[in-house]
């Protein structure tokens, strides 16, 4: 299944600049599970997008849009399918593509984040997220989902954005770590908080989206949902900014476990993947 359904003449890999991965693994959710289920749902609401983009007004998929088949899940540990995550995504950017991953649980994004490491060097990582997923080990792991943030700001820096969630432990380490970390209610109290979180993003950036840092009244359909959260004008907002100041090299949407007979999460995460291609294609001046 084709992203947006869109015409095969713009489906080429070759001509394509941006690269759909479907991830559906999510062997590591502790509470509701069902993100494995979420690729699928995004690419079919997508099938039922209009194309023409109305707040850039134009048809973004003309630019091209190649879907992959989705990436094998690997049930051995989440280690496993890091690194199958990473193989698939260094092989995207060695043809110069973007790679667009769709979950899945968070701990995907660490096999991305590792593979756009090597090639930009001075990558860092915008984080949107209900959780801080700070945890040095969960479970026995320190591939969990709710450990990927940790491991990323081990490779590079990162700059979270939405958090309302987190423990003691995360809260800790956090405090004395240098990770720039903005809660919800930073987002909806202060008039400039749109500045105040980009004034730390530069060159090449990552962007991972937990969709559970929406509020759960916009996007119930994720394992953990928590109150709070922020809108879907602050979202694309945010990522407007930062695609604005930086050079957005991928990105991932995850989380999204579909709750059957409710399609407007499926179609929320379909058009926020699609406007975040065509923020992408023309960044905003």
């Amino acid at each position: 299944m084709q992203f947006g359904g869109i015409d095969p003449v713009f489906t080429s890999f070759k001509t394509a600049p941006f690269v759909v991965v479907p991830v559906p693994y999510d062997l590591t959710t502790t509470y509701r599970s069902g993100a494995r289920r979420g690729p699928t749902a995004i690419l079919e609401a997508s099938s039922h997008m209009e194309l023409f983009d109305e707040e850039l007004r134009r048809e973004t998929y003309r630019i091209g849009i190649h879907t992959l088949e989705p990436i094998e899940v690997d049930a051995r540990g989440p280690k496993e399918m890091t690194d199958a995550v990473r193989r698939c995504i260094s092989s995207i950017l060695s043809f110069d593509k973007t790679p667009v991953l769709l979950g899945g649980e968070h701990s995907i994004t660490l096999g991305a984040v590792l593979a756009m490491r090597e090639k930009f060097h001075d990558l860092s990582v915008l984080q949107l997220d209900a959780h801080a997923d700070m945890r040095e080990t969960y479970q026995e792991s320190p591939y969990s989902h709710a450990c990927v943030a940790r491991r990323i700001f081990e490779v590079c820096p990162l700059v979270q954005a939405g958090i309302r969630s987190l423990s003691a432990e995360e809260s800790e380490f956090m405090a004395g770590s240098g990770v720039k970390t903005f809660g919800a209610d930073f987002i909806l109290d202060e008039p400039d908080w749109m500045e105040g979180i980009c004034e730390h993003l530069h060159g090449d950036v990552y962007v991972t989206i937990d969709l559970d840092v929406l509020d759960p009244a916009v996007m119930p359909s994720t394992g953990t949902p928590e109150p709070g959260g922020i809108s879907w004008r602050s979202l694309i907002g945010l990522i407007r900014e930062a695609a604005r100041r930086c050079r957005i090299r991928g990105f991932d949407v995850v989380e999204l476990s579909p709750i059957p007979g409710i399609v407007a999460p499926d179609f929320l995460a379909a058009k926020l993947v699609y406007r975040i291609m065509g923020y992408l294609t023309n960044p905003p001046v």
